[in-house]
């Protein structure tokens, strides 16, 4: 039972680490190895700099369904982090024997959030790219990864004790 506090805390951070690198970095869809489109920008590598360009994404071109993904990722993050933070003080202010609920459900609406963006950015994605094939790129498989990892850790914090 003692291992179980530092193994969800490190979880708890993997989890936060994914989210942050699946919401910022560039490649939710690849085009190709030099043309790579995330939730906010498209960027191509530009052979003759030996640099990317990246353009913002218009958000005037219809593509709510985009506008919903990034919101979700930001709300996952957020709730994410204040999971994090609410954990640390009540690991300081909660009486023995209490459990960690409102750690818990902050990290699950955080793993629900995780689950709505990536379900929209699939069922969308075939909007964004037209007649060009690509593939998912690896922040969106990331997405998918801290999406168990963030739910499966919400849920043992309602199960958690505090011990001392």
């Amino acid at each position: 039972m003692y291992l179980l506090l530092p193994t969800l805390l490190v979880i708890h951070l993997t989890a936060l680490i994914l989210l942050y690198i699946a919401t910022i970095d560039n490649s939710w869809w690849s085009y190709s190895p030099d043309k790579t489109r995330d939730l906010w920008n498209q960027c191509e590598y530009n052979v003759q700099d030996l640099s990317w360009k990246c353009i913002a994404i218009d958000s005037s071109g219809g593509e709510e369904w985009l506008h919903a993904c990034q919101a979700s990722m930001v709300l996952a993050v957020l709730f994410s982090s204040a999971s994090f933070i609410i954990f640390l003080c009540q690991l300081y202010t909660l009486q023995k024997g209490s459990l960690f609920y409102a750690t818990g459900l902050f990290q699950i609406f955080a793993g629900l959030c995780v689950m709505t963006a990536s379900l929209i950015f699939t069922l969308h994605v075939w909007e964004m790219h037209g007649d060009e094939t690509g593939s998912y790129g690896y922040s969106y498989i990331l997405c998918w990864i801290a999406f168990p990892i963030t739910l499966c850790s919400g849920i043992m914090y309602i199960h958690l004790r505090k011990l001392d």
